[in-house]
């Protein structure tokens, strides 16, 4: 766990983050680091050695930062590859060491086969011999953020209305135009685009548009701080018709708003199985109980109904067959966070969107 003031030059950075890893070999392992480490022409920050009882040891060449964002590893390690080939060290294992490295950029460096640590513990190291393979969890947000810098999620309801606008208009658009777009205010659409930028999830020019979105993982993300069940108030019920009669008693509902969102709302697009539950948004959930005739149950609920806190699930929501239906970008990230079979429901639907973009992105 991180203590005290920040660790502000790389060196120290370096020398915590190995420290750290030191701790998880076994003594009876040979363990060297050289700092500043020179092979010919070619000077690495550092390179380690560990060495097994058995003789058998491997080199790791260690690239330090302060930062790595998700969108800097493919250039950090082609170049650190491209260093180790150079210094004809081609075993060696390449390594990215930061003050602290978000999940997405662990996830990303692990996908790659790297090694990586940073000074909050957060560490991998995999290697077939020496037999090695040293994992550890440290921070999961920057302990060192310091004011000004992008908001390290997706919570809230400005997030959730950017992140919705990138994924139903495909660009390229300025900033400007996201914000009329998504209804967000300017400070907060900066603050998540330059976020989701760092995240390797977007790319845009330079004071420029944005040219491209990565959708799915954009949708996979938010889905980590926005949810169905996440809502202020979720109450179950059952619908003694089963729910397969839910789109035609909401029919019946005119003067209460609604939107109709999940698996129900999933299956004429992508259908996965047969729809065991209904997830609506509702703005009054006594009101829309008594109108639909629902029974609130503890066990065996067959419908969900959810407070309307901020009315992100009704942008973009759309009539289907009379039943208003939220937007696929909106169920998909609701279904990836409901229960039971419903994530892969969500993951079905996202296979869809990316199938059949012409036919819901704008």
């Amino acid at each position: 766990m991180p203590a005290g003031s920040p660790v502000a030059r790389e060196v120290d950075v370096l020398r915590r983050s190995l420290g750290a890893l030191k701790e998880c070999i076994p003594d009876t392992w040979v363990w060297e680091v050289e700092e500043g480490a020179r092979r010919g022409d070619v000077v690495f920050d550092a390179l380690l050695t560990v060495e097994a009882p058995d003789g058998s040891s491997v080199t790791v060449a260690v690239e330090v930062r302060r930062l790595i964002a998700t969108r800097d590893v493919s250039a950090q390690l082609e170049r650190l590859r491209f260093r180790i080939s150079r210094a004809r060290i081609p075993s060696a294992v390449p390594m990215l060491v930061a003050r602290y490295l978000a999940p997405s950029t662990r996830e990303r460096l692990e996908k790659d086969g790297v090694a990586y640590a940073d000074a909050t513990g957060n560490l991998l190291l995999a290697v077939d011999r020496p037999a090695v393979l040293v994992r550890n969890v440290g921070e999961d947000r920057d302990p060192w953020r310091g004011p000004g810098r992008p908001r390290g999620s997706l919570k809230g309801a400005p997030a959730a209305l950017v992140a919705r606008a990138l994924v139903d208009f495909a660009p390229p658009y300025i900033v400007a135009q996201l914000v009329e777009r998504s209804g967000a205010s300017i400070g907060a659409t900066y603050r998540i685009v330059k976020y989701l930028e760092e995240e390797d999830l977007l790319e845009r020019e330079p004071r420029g548009s944005i040219t491209t979105v990565q959708w799915r993982r954009v949708i996979e993300r938010w889905s980590q701080d926005y949810g169905f069940q996440r809502s202020d108030s979720v109450d179950s019920f059952l619908f003694p018709r089963g729910v397969e009669a839910v789109p035609e008693a909401l029919r019946s509902v005119k003067d209460a708003r609604y939107v109709l969102t999940g698996s129900l709302a999933a299956h004429p697009l992508a259908p996965y199985a047969p729809p065991r539950l209904a997830m609506i948004y509702v703005d009054d959930i006594p009101t829309m109980a008594e109108r639909l005739g629902l029974r609130g149950v503890d066990k065996g609920a067959n419908v969900l109904l959810a407070a309307n806190r901020d009315d992100v699930a009704f942008v973009r929501a759309h009539s289907v067959d009379g039943v208003v239906s939220a937007a696929p970008s909106q169920i998909a990230v609701d279904l990836l966070t409901a229960p039971g079979r419903a994530p892969s429901e969500g993951q079905a639907l996202l296979d869809w969107m990316e199938a059949n973009e012409p036919h819901w992105r704008s």
